[in-house]
């Protein structure tokens, strides 16, 4: 038996003692997850105990060195673990931004003391972190922002408004771009870290057409932040934040895989056999969903291993969305009226148009597809800029 199959092996054991039984349903959506923090409240015990086990094995975050909290597994035993809870139906134990996006930026450009001190808070599920990008003038032109840190010493003051900004209202901490140089589009902007609790941060929901949102508006009024918090260089934050775009957008993308879903031809069977214009549809986003998850897992390896195109997290990120949105409108049409229920036992809470109003978004939130299409167009097919 080769050593990848032994730890097959063990894997599947550890999985099938320790996770409990309540942690082998699907997550039935937000509010139905672990997201961590310090106020956040576990829906109950085994939710807790899940979170616990796993992260003291370090398999919330099983690719990240041990000294920073993570299970130091290699690329091929980390697909073998999460192979393994798939089979199971283990949850995620913990939905994190500090796990996607801001743990790689950490691991790549900041500094000793803040891996030791954000890593393992980070994989023990300690901190719930927000994403301070979008401002109201500046969207998917992010050089643009004017959310301005005036330097005082020892520390700067931070003025200025984010939107946008998921789970703000529920966060403990931020990462934020913030403009630390007005002279300079593009190096004149900063990464900074910050608590939500500091002074002068204050923060309103924004209401969505599906009835729910996890987003906010957040506003910085004369906010005081040390000049330790800043990740990489002064002025250098766009490098930062690009690097952290690419596993936002790969985050994303992730959605076009529908996880935990079957196909959909084998979930709709009557809608299959009755309505052969919409089966052909189904059939070829089935064949669609089955090409995207092979180039997914050749463009992870890639990415893992740095021979990964910079912008191909941008081509994922286009196509991941747009077949998920297709996804969701084919299930909706394969429910006919029923799946239009707003508000019912029955519906679950009007869980799928629900769902189905979210995926538009897919498209518009970590840049536009219209953003996504522009840069794939002049980054990896090289053509000329308009």
């Amino acid at each position: 038996m080769s050593d990848l199959e032994a730890f097959r092996v063990e894997t599947r054991a550890w999985l099938e003692a320790n996770c409990p039984p309540e942690m082998r349903e699907p997550v039935r959506d937000d509010d139905d997850a672990c997201w961590g923090g310090r106020n956040f409240k576990f829906k109950n015990p085994a939710q807790k105990l899940w979170l616990e086990t796993m992260a003291a094995r370090g398999w919330t975050v099983p690719d990240w060195p041990k000294a920073y909290g993570g299970g130091g597994l290699s690329a091929e035993e980390t697909k073998i673990l999460r192979s393994e809870m798939a089979k199971l139906g283990c949850r995620p134990p913990l939905m994190s931004f500090g796990i996607w996006m801001l743990g790689p930026a950490l691991l790549k450009f900041g500094t000793e003391e803040q891996k030791l001190h954000y890593l393992p808070q980070i994989a023990r599920g300690e901190i719930r972190w927000c994403q301070g990008y979008s401002e109201p003038g500046s969207g998917s032109d992010l050089v643009s922002l004017q959310t301005f840190g005036e330097d005082k010493g020892d520390h700067w003051v931070v003025n200025g408004q984010k939107i946008w900004t998921s789970y703000a209202d529920k966060a403990d901490w931020i990462f934020c771009l913030v403009r630390t140089d007005k002279t300079n589009k593009y190096q004149g902007i900063s990464f900074l870290l910050f608590d939500m609790t500091t002074p002068g941060v204050s923060t309103k929901p924004i209401l969505l057409i599906s009835g729910s949102s996890p987003f906010c508006e957040t506003f910085f009024d004369n906010v005081k932040v040390p000049k330790h918090q800043i990740v990489g260089e002064l002025n250098r934050g766009w490098d930062v934040a690009k690097y952290l775009l690419g596993h936002e957008r790969e985050m994303i993308s992730g959605g076009g895989l529908g996880e935990g879903l079957a196909s959909l031809g084998a979930a709709f069977p009557d809608a299959a056999a009755n309505e052969p214009v919409l089966r052909a549809e189904m059939a070829m986003f089935d064949v669609e969903t089955i090409a995207f998850r092979a180039h997914s897992e050749r463009f992870m390896d890639e990415w893992k291993t740095g021979r990964a195109h910079p912008a191909y997290s941008n081509l994922m990120k286009y196509v991941g969305t747009e077949l998920n949105k297709k996804r969701h409108e084919l299930v909706m049409a394969a429910g006919g009226s029923d799946a239009l229920e707003w508000e019912s036992a029955r519906s679950k809470g009007g869980a799928k148009p629900r769902t189905w109003l979210r995926t538009k978004a897919n498209s518009i939130e970590g840049g536009t597809s219209e953003v996504m299409l522009n840069v794939v167009a002049k980054r990896i097919l090289d053509m000329p800029g308009a």
